[in-house]
């Protein structure tokens, strides 16, 4: 019934706080008195009545006192009222000061002054406040109220505690704050008690709790995932409150109180890079990123913008995704130093034109195919995009001048298994090698760099390759694909019971990529420090459980089997390969087999051909003879790793 109950119109609580102050100022007349009606003078009483109420309503119309919601009082709207009081108290006095000037007599006791604007304050704030809980206590009643535990006790949790206030629609009732700091312990806001936060199971078995809502910014990952743990096995649903700069308007809605994502549980401590150093290097430089609009490429871009370069040059195939990266950048209106050029990696010509046309210092090669099914079933499309697109881009740095080009590779190249991972194992052969002979004394070579011949200056570009696992949220990557599914109901496909991957954020991967080519001297392959494998099939009962839902009951998870190319495991380094560490604690050197370009360049350019004559079967063949630790599983392909055998 209450809950119905409209808004008060702020004209009714003009006139209500008017008759407070007339209250008040008889309640000065009596404790002046010591509530002796005949000692009161009526007709300066009355006189005083119409002075309060002239300067009041002056005063209140001034500071809008009464524009707040009555249910919603707040401390700023306290703070109104005792502006407000203070002028009109302060007003009274020095009319009361000129009459004495003037007449020799007082308009009105300054005692009584004092007193009626110390109870208006009071009476104005009190009843505020009554109102105010009285609607909270009738919120409240509803039995069916789902009972929160607010994980944080600073700004954020309180800001919390207040949007759930101020939602009528809003179910909610908070039965504690919980926090690690144990200066607060003990202490309460707004009523609501503040308990140890490792005592945290036994708070929700007592209290009966629903939801956890994490409502600091602080708490380090490894504890993050403990409380989780800790709540998905008591079916308590655990909730996370926006970043504050996405909050609207910089005020926190309850409709941005959402299910915690299993990113946030997956993400590590930040990142830190030489951002001096990076700039540095970048300074009012001409940056290419080829796929500028995948999830890798554009992620590069946007940390790209934080620096001062002088041309981002995106270039892509896809126009739809390039234009809605066009469109992104362009809505930030600081940002000027792009353009977007569409083109295909694996058109020289057009190539050609982007490198002569805008002559790039650098370069981040991101463009490339990945998907391991697809590429299983087209291996002559992936040669040409991953090893003839890389070889035309490392070709053009050369002949243009290009300072450092760092390569996108992926830990799939590692003992590959599918044609995807040893197309970009190749990859990584040509431009480790290309690095290797181009600073060494002979400039001279056949299929293609015949142009270095005609070079007057000594080639300087540098070739840095960088090696990650998964990214989170990357287009087609397993998490968006498991939420697509709970959304729908379900069933969650999972190829294996035991396949493991590594994961990292895109961001994450990104800045290790700019701080690799910061530091990259040419020819070395960085390896990224990816945590820990995560088991697929727990991932995806903990996106589940997440969502509220219970495994194999709400969302059925089935095993549909390994996908051809597909390996149960990731590697960053094969059995023959060592690392060697660097100055940043997340990126190592990886000590690989190195080849010699005049020996490889002839078997890469047949590859090519034989992808050019869509000859699938003889690319595979030429793959396995150039990199030889490549051995299919679960694919049409592994016949050939047999008849290598039998011979």
């Amino acid at each position: 019934m209450f809950a119905k109950i409209n808004i008060v119109p702020r004209w009714i609580i003009f006139l209500l706080d008017l008759a407070i102050c007339i209250i008040a100022l008889s309640v000065g007349y009596l404790i002046k008195y010591n509530f002796e009606l005949d000692a009161i003078d009526n007709n300066e009483y009355l006189t005083n009545i119409v002075i309060t109420t002239v300067i009041n309503t002056i005063v209140f119309l001034y500071v809008k006192s009464f524009s707040g919601i009555l249910r919603y009082t707040s401390a700023q709207d306290i703070f109104r009222i005792l502006f407000a009081i203070t002028i009109s108290s302060g007003s009274t006095l020095i009319i009361n000061a000129l009459t004495l000037v003037f007449t020799g007599r007082y308009l009105v006791s300054p005692t009584v002054i004092i007193l009626s604007g110390l109870v208006s304050f009071l009476l104005l704030i009190t009843y505020r406040v009554l109102v105010k809980y009285f609607f909270l206590y009738i919120k409240n009643l509803n039995l069916d109220k789902m009972r929160v535990i607010i994980y944080g006790a600073g700004e954020a949790g309180v800001a919390t505690k207040r949007t759930f206030d101020h939602d009528p629609r809003v179910n909610k009732n908070i039965v504690a704050f919980v926090d690690d700091d144990e200066r607060k312990v003990g202490k309460t806001i707004d009523g609501v008690k503040i308990l140890d936060a490792k005592t945290l199971e036994d708070i929700i078995a007592s209290n009966g709790v629903d939801e956890i809502i994490f409502a600091s910014y602080t708490i380090p990952i490894e504890r993050k995932n403990q409380i989780v743990d800790a709540c998905l096995e008591q079916d308590v649903l655990v909730l996370n409150i926006p970043p504050v700069d996405v909050w609207m308007g910089g005020k926190l809605q309850s409709t941005q109180i959402q299910n915690i994502n299993i990113e946030d549980l997956l993400n590590r401590k930040s990142i830190q890079i030489d951002v001096e150093g990076i700039q540095e290097q970048l300074n009012q430089q001409r940056i290419l990123i080829t796929g500028a609009a995948g999830s890798i490429g554009s992620e590069i871009v946007r940390q790209l913008l934080k620096f001062e370069t002088s041309l981002i040059i995106l270039n892509d195939q896809s126009e739809t995704a390039l234009h809605d990266l066009y469109l992104e950048l362009g809505d930030d209106h600081q940002v000027k130093n792009f353009h977007a050029f569409i083109g295909d990696v694996r058109d020289k010509q057009r190539m050609e034109h982007l490198f002569a046309t805008y002559k790039p210092h650098y370069v981040y090669h991101a463009a490339a195919y990945k998907h391991v099914p697809l590429m299983e079933d087209n291996p002559s499309e992936a040669i040409k995009v991953n090893v003839l697109g890389t070889k035309i881009i490392a070709d053009l740095s050369v002949k243009y001048g290009v300072r450092k080009f760092v390569m996108i590779s992926t830990d799939k190249a590692v003992n590959p298994t599918n044609v995807m991972g040893a197309s970009k194992r190749v990859a990584e052969i040509y431009v480790q090698s290309l690095n290797k002979t181009l600073h060494s004394d002979n400039f001279i070579f056949s299929n293609g760099l015949s142009f270095i011949n005609e070079l007057n200056v000594k080639p300087i570009t540098k070739f840095i390759t960088t090696r990650f696992g998964n990214v989170l949220g990357s287009n087609g990557s397993v998490i968006p694909r498991f939420k697509q599914q709970i959304e729908k109901g379900g069933p969650i496909t999972v190829t294996h019971p035991e396949i493991t991957r590594f994961f990292m954020t895109i961001p994450e991967a990104c800045r290790l990529v700019l701080e690799a080519g910061w530091m990259g001297r040419g020819g070395e392959i960085f390896i990224f420090d990816m945590g820990k494998s995560v088991k697929i099939v727990e991932l995806a009962k903990k996106m589940i459980r997440l969502a509220g839902l219970e495994p194999n009951h709400d969302i059925k998870i089935q095993y549909t089997g390994l996908r051809p190319g597909e390996k149960l495991f990731e590697e960053l380094l094969n059995d023959n390969e060592n690392t060697m560490p660097t100055h940043h604690e997340k990126i190592m050197i990886g000590k690989v087999r190195e080849y010699k370009f005049n020996e490889v360049v002839d078997q890469i350019y047949d590859l090519i051909e034989s992808a050019k004559a869509n000859n699938d079967r003889q690319v595979v063949i030429k793959m396995k003879e150039l990199v030889q630790e490549y051995k299919s599983k679960n694919s049409i392909f592994e016949e050939l790793d047999r008849l290598n055998e039998s011979v």
